[in-house]
């Protein structure tokens, strides 16, 4: 008795690893902030209305998707991230996991979520999740080794879940997709670089160049932050001015516009890895602030 216990426990036990394996290589918690800005750009469409069945498809089929890039970049990246203290946890370089086993994954998870784009929904949107899926995981991650123009690059897979979202329910791109798009697109620049900041000596150590200029925290690079995050003021007007959101959405852009750039100016003052990390969590503030009033307050 004892012992079928204790094979049921060492079974649950690895069972359980390696669901935790899994959701470290496809990035759930990162995945999860990326899936919800594409059922924002869904739910802004006009004429859409909320229907749980088509969100939570929409929601498997980007998890699914964004899971399969994540997977390949750290297939790509299984050697670097044995260099960063923050990765080398990671199944890939801590040797628990095989790369046959996530070029599997990865393969099985981008072809099951763009069939469920195309399937539930329409052909662009399934189009638009590939063309994401394979420049982030193709594109961006090796052009971190070679200059800090990645972050560019990363900018557009980065923004396309808006855009894959808004084609999923109105089976075009028209113009208020492309506000949408836009500022999650601006939005990434002090996002990353915020980030890139903090882990500087990590990502310094791995031969990450994700810093402009000289490639190093400066305030070239806190300048270069703020002026992004300046003109998030404006695009996040936008869609008000296109009749997909209303006005107060529309003051709310422009308050937590400038609460960002605030942090923004803060960290080329400061100069210093406490402000980095300042404006990081403002950016998240303000993507998840902006986005919810987007959706109560749809025209």
């Amino acid at each position: 008795m004892l012992q079928e216990n204790s094979i049921k426990l060492s079974s649950s036990y690895a069972v359980a690893s390696k669901v935790k394996d899994y959701s470290q290589l496809m990035k759930f918690n990162l995945t999860f902030m990326v899936v919800f800005s594409s059922v924002v750009g869904y739910l802004l469409v006009p004429g859409v209305e909320f229907n749980l069945v088509k969100v939570l498809l929409l929601f498997a089929g980007g998890l699914l998707v964004s899971g399969s890039a994540n997977t390949i970049n750290q297939i790509w990246e299984r050697e670097t991230d044995k260099l960063m203290a923050r990765t080398a946890v990671r199944p890939l370089p801590s040797g628990r996991m095989n790369v046959s086993e996530a070029v599997i994954l990865a393969t099985v998870t981008g072809l099951a979520g763009i069939f469920v784009m195309g399937y539930c929904f329409n052909l662009l949107s399934a189009l638009l999740s590939l063309v994401s899926l394979v420049m982030y995981a193709f594109l961006y991650t090796p052009w971190k080794k070679w200059n800090s123009l990645a972050v560019l690059i990363g900018a557009f897979p980065g923004a396309m879940p808006l855009l894959i979202g808004w084609a999923a329910g109105a089976n075009d791109l028209s113009l208020g997709g492309w506000s949408l798009f836009a500022i999650q697109f601006l939005w990434q620049f002090p996002h990353f670089w915020a980030i890139a900041w903090i882990a500087y000596k990590d990502y310094a150590r791995a031969g990450f160049k994700m810093l402009p200029g000289s490639g190093e925290p400066n305030k070239y690079t806190a300048l270069q932050a703020a002026m992004y995050t300046l003109l998030l003021i404006p695009a996040g007007v936008a869609p008000y001015l296109l009749k997909i959101t209303g006005s107060i959405s529309a003051i709310v852009a422009i308050l937590a516009g400038v609460f960002f750039l605030y942090r923004a100016i803060n960290l080329y003052r400061k100069n210093d890895v406490p402000a980095a990390r300042k404006l990081m969590f403002g950016s998240y503030i303000y993507l998840t602030i902006v986005q919810l009033a987007q959706l109560l307050d749809k025209a």
